[in-house]
């Protein structure tokens, strides 16, 4: 017995099953579950050998005593402690039950790791992308500043622009009164150094030399001057229309209020077209009347003279006036922080076709129409989202081009079934104040 206990002593089993034990301790956070269940293994097989050793010891010292030495501290003592932790009847079962949750927690922390794993490599995705859209934000916002910067400064410089232009026209103006003006002190003087009749009846009578009356320059380009307007009306129908409603749809999502919007716009801009082209023309006929002399009719003069300059045509000022008219125009709406000058620049292009149309002879203008009209084919086309067995227009979205009621373009409108019912819209909101320049 005595060299067996000295063999345990000197292996020192239980001082190394003390350090495995406190270091297992130490490191049981920071390890994972198998490296934990592979510690408490190796403490187990320790244990094992241990307590081999001190059942050879137990043995040895209970056969020194005799035959009944020792039995009293064997029954109570060793056999219920044998009985209570290593019962052969539950043993199996319980080993078992182990095993099987030692399994499905190996399972259940592979999944996990394999869902952290997927958790972060997703995190760090989301990371990323946040921090590319965070730049791309950062971006935007600075060329919007610089937008905004180059807009401010693009409407400083059309004010100054427009201010510079009146001063022009005004000054256009006065040279043609001067001009005028000069043509009748000249005609004038002319008239005084002509020879007495006293001396004209001492020659021989001639006959005075006959000028033709030659057309004018505006009725000998007037076949030309007219193609090229009409090539410029179906170019603002397939450019600048177009143009305009990619603009409008920014603001509007309603696909016919957009429409509704560009036909007005024609229609107003042909109509201030018109009254700045009477006004204009009674300025000049005016002018002209005072030293008028020529083979020419005061008409034809005056028709030359406004083809010859129609630079001087103020189309600003049409403009605006077909903005203020739109917005006191119940059948359109626009949100009230946005104003039609967005559309200005096919308003200006409609303004200017309209203006040269007037010079035409015989001028062109666009057809008249009114929402609930009965389709006509000669005037229109349909839409390609119109219902093609209505006969009654639900609302135009080119105006026709007319020549002495004869249509030279075809327009295009929508039709519809129960389109009278439809024409019943609520007014928009009247803006007040002048359009912005």
């Amino acid at each position: 017995m005595a060299d067996g206990l000295r063999r345990l002593v000197g292996a020192e089993s239980g001082r190394v099953l003390q350090e495995k034990l406190e270091s297992w301790y130490r490191d049981y956070e920071i390890n994972s579950c198998d490296q934990n269940l592979n510690r408490c293994c190796e403490i187990i097989e320790l244990n094992s050998q241990i307590q081999g050793q001190l059942f050879t010891i137990l043995n040895e010292t209970s056969q020194e005593g005799g035959h009944y030495a020792g039995v009293e501290t064997i029954k109570t003592r060793l056999l219920p402690w044998l009985g209570t932790c290593f019962s052969c009847a539950t043993s199996e079962r319980l080993f078992e039950t182990n095993l099987s949750l030692t399994q499905d927690s190996f399972e259940r922390e592979r999944q996990l790791r394999e869902l952290a794993s997927s958790q972060t490599f997703q995190l760090q995705e989301l990371q990323e992308e946040l921090t590319s859209t965070r730049l791309q934000l950062n971006h935007v916002q600075q060329d919007l500043k610089t937008s905004r910067a180059q807009e401010k400064d693009a409407l400083r410089k059309l004010d100054r622009l427009n201010d510079y232009e009146q001063q022009i026209q005004i000054l256009r103006d006065e040279i043609s009164i001067l001009d005028a003006q000069k043509s009748v002190l000249q005609s004038r003087l002319a008239r005084s150094r002509s020879p007495s009749p006293r001396h004209s009846e001492n020659k021989s009578p001639s006959p005075l030399p006959l000028r033709s009356c030659s057309p004018g320059r505006a009725r000998r380009t007037n076949a030309s001057r007219r193609a090229c307007l009409v090539a410029r009306f179906g170019d603002i129908y397939a450019q600048e229309r177009l143009d305009a409603e990619t603009l409008l749809r920014t603001y509007i999502s309603d696909m016919e209020m957009v429409q509704r919007i560009i036909y007005i716009a024609a229609v107003e801009s042909f109509h201030a077209a018109k009254m700045a082209y009477r006004q204009f023309k009674i300025r000049v006929r005016e002018t002209l009347s005072l030293g008028h002399s020529g083979p020419e009719s005061l008409e034809d003069t005056v028709l030359d003279y406004i083809v010859r300059h129609e630079d001087l045509y103020d189309v600003q000022a049409s403009v605006n006036e077909v903005i203020r008219s739109m917005n006191i125009n119940p059948k359109i709406s626009f949100p009230p922080e946005i104003d039609f000058i967005v559309i200005s620049t096919l308003i200006r292009e409609l303004c200017r076709v309209a203006f040269s149309m007037q010079t035409l002879i015989p001028p062109l203008d666009i057809a008249f129409g009114t929402d609930g009209e009965l389709f006509s084919e000669t005037k229109y086309h349909r839409s390609f989202d119109s219902d093609f067995t209505a006969a009654l227009v639900a609302y135009h979205v080119w105006p026709a081009l007319m020549e002495n009621d004869v249509v030279i373009v075809k327009g295009e409108a929508v039709t519809k079934r129960g389109a009278l019912l439809s024409r019943s819209r609520s007014p928009s909101p009247l803006r007040s104040g002048s359009p912005r320049r």
